[in-house]
């Protein structure tokens, strides 16, 4: 009986390794097409849930799949804002063997976007306003000064974040910190290094910046993917 015990578990310890070596494989490929269409400069993390994993992968089909990607480029736009950090839930993800490409029935991801990074893009000074949903935005010219006003954050179509609703707080809205300021907000800033078929459904605002929400249904990373 000790003997048959010991069979067993070395069968089942064996069977566990060899399940983990082949999501590890599934991990890999799926980093790697995701890699290739956003052009992170760091592989992201991915991890594989369910057991066995085996099972799945004759199927042709993992059941849900985590991906964690960090500073995403954004490449080909006037005003770039790249993804601080993205992490990803894909269900139903379809397997091939060939890294080209990965497709999901259905996926949810969040995408944190630093104020820092918007400011970058947007050309003003952006920070976590006094309400829930809004920002701050502080423009300043030598010679002229500077002026904060208060922005509401939300959804736009295509993709966008929309700043609308915008109030003074602080200083005078001199005409040049007007304009400066119209530039900034008046036009919703795209995010156009999100994969292609994912759609944003909602931001919010926090202490260190935008977390925007997107959904997507039969989404397909592969090498150049990311939204245009």
């Amino acid at each position: 009986m000790i003997m048959v015990a010991a069979s067993l578990v070395a069968v089942l310890v064996g069977g566990v390794a060899v399940d983990r070596i082949a999501a590890a494989r599934a991990e890999g490929r799926t980093a790697e097409a995701f890699q290739d269409g956003t052009g992170t400069a760091d592989r992201p993390s991915v991890h594989v849930r369910g057991f066995p994993v085996l099972n799945q992968l004759a199927a042709g089909r993992l059941d849900h799949v985590d991906l964690t990607a960090h500073d995403i480029p954004a490449g080909g736009s006037t005003r770039p804002l790249p993804v601080t950090r993205l992490t990803v839930g894909m269900d139903g993800l379809k397997t091939s063997g060939s890294a080209d490409e990965a497709h999901a029935d259905g996926v949810t991801a969040s995408a944190f976007l630093s104020y820092a990074d918007v400011s970058r893009a947007l050309g003003v000074q952006v920070s976590q306003g006094d309400e829930s949903g809004r920002v701050d935005a502080r423009a300043s010219l030598p010679l002229v000064g500077d002026v904060t006003v208060s922005a509401s954050v939300s959804a736009a179509g295509g993709n966008r974040i929309a700043f609308t609703d915008v109030r003074a707080e602080q200083g005078e809205l001199l005409p040049p910190l007007k304009s400066l300021l119209d530039k900034a907000l008046e036009e919703p800033i795209p995010l156009q290094n999100v994969p292609e078929g994912l759609r944003l459904r909602s931001v919010t605002t926090t202490e260190d910046g935008i977390d925007a929400r997107f959904t997507g249904r039969s989404v397909t990373f592969h090498p150049n993917s990311s939204s245009a």
